[in-house]
């Protein structure tokens, strides 16, 4: 699980210097990490930048990769992106959801489903734009 992470703002010096900043975090937050946080009161975790679904297999323990590591810490949902989706089709499915939950009150799973619907309906012919994004329990 330390092959999987996020990078978040200040990695920039850890990454190419290869050493953790003094007295600050280095801004590189590994699955593991995340799996030793106590998010048993997070309803949802949204990762929509690309490819934040997938995971490494490792021998016969499964997949392991942000999803896992966000489960094990107590996350209740993740929406995560399997494959490349473009900027503007994540910000019309991240839109769309957040209408759905937030603006109509349905239920996260609901509102998932209602979203990529909509984003279905808006592009018939073109499945990358809302396909990738997955609702994980």
């Amino acid at each position: 699980m330390i092959r999987s992470g996020l990078i978040l703002a200040g990695a920039q010096e850890a990454w190419s210097s290869g050493k953790p900043p003094l007295n600050r975090e280095d801004g590189i937050l590994t699955a593991y990490e995340i799996s030793q946080m106590n998010l048993s009161n997070t309803e949802l975790v949204v990762l929509s930048a690309c490819e934040t679904g997938l995971g490494d297999i490792q021998g016969n323990e499964g997949v392991y990769g942000l999803q896992r590591a966000f489960k094990i810490a107590g996350a209740k949902y993740l929406i995560m992106s399997l494959w490349k989706v473009s900027d503007q089709s994540s910000r019309e499915m991240m839109t769309e959801f957040y209408q759905c939950w937030l603006g109509e009150g349905l239920a996260i799973p609901e509102a998932f489903r209602k979203a990529q619907g909509n984003m279905k309906r808006k592009y018939p012919d073109a499945p990358y734009h809302w396909a990738g994004f997955v609702l994980v329990e």
